[in-house]
């Protein structure tokens, strides 16, 4: 390819957690280049997150549905060649849905959906779209999961017998959800987070 991709954005704006994870790892090799976003679901904070990242302010969406809706009546050499999805749990699989069924590649952030009803039927859609769904898991890509990684394939551990992984959150530690802190809100309500929080 002779150009950069041109990745759209669906969350991710001004206050949010991972969203510049997301975007660091995308344009780390310099292939990538952020195009246009539905960077929150509130439209000013999308606005206003699109003049922070330097994305056309044509190209920065209210909502995820304008976005699609508005990236695939652009010509195909203007419009964006993937979307990543970096939103609550409970809002991947309808924005998943939609941007393949508008003709977009996704890479979408864990979980895939919050059921394994909405896993099959997104399942059934991509194969039926021929597009690639990508699903990231950012914590294989930390070094010392490399290296632990690297020292069981080499044996150096030893036979395996059992792993135990923790993943400490210091944030849990005390009731922030209930300050109306956002990023706490929703990770503590297993509707939106899922059954695994």
């Amino acid at each position: 390819m002779k150009r950069k991709l041109r990745m759209g954005m669906v969350g991710g704006g001004r206050g949010a957690f991972i969203g510049a994870v997301h975007r660091s790892a995308a344009l780390m090799d310099g292939n990538i280049e952020l195009a246009a976003g539905a960077f929150s679901t509130n439209p000013k904070r999308s606005a206003d997150s699109g003049r922070d990242l330097f994305v056309d302010p044509a190209r920065v969406y209210p909502d995820y549905e304008s976005m699609a809706e508005a990236e695939a009546k652009l010509p195909p050499e203007e419009r964006i060649d993937f979307v990543s999805i970096v939103t609550p749990n409970h809002t991947h699989y309808d924005i998943a849905r939609l941007f393949l069924q508008k003709g977009f590649h996704v890479v979408c952030d864990k979980p895939m959906t919050v059921t394994l009803k909405e896993a099959k039927a997104l399942r059934t859609l991509v194969r039926k779209s021929g597009k690639v769904f990508a699903l990231t898991h950012n914590y294989t890509g930390y070094p010392l999961v490399k290296q632990a990684r690297a020292m069981v394939a080499k044996g150096q551990l030893g036979r395996i017998l059992k792993i135990v992984v923790e993943y400490p959150q210091g944030w849990l530690l005390e009731t922030i959800e209930t300050t109306g802190q956002k990023q706490a809100s929703w990770r503590t309500d297993p509707k939106q987070a899922g059954a695994s929080c």
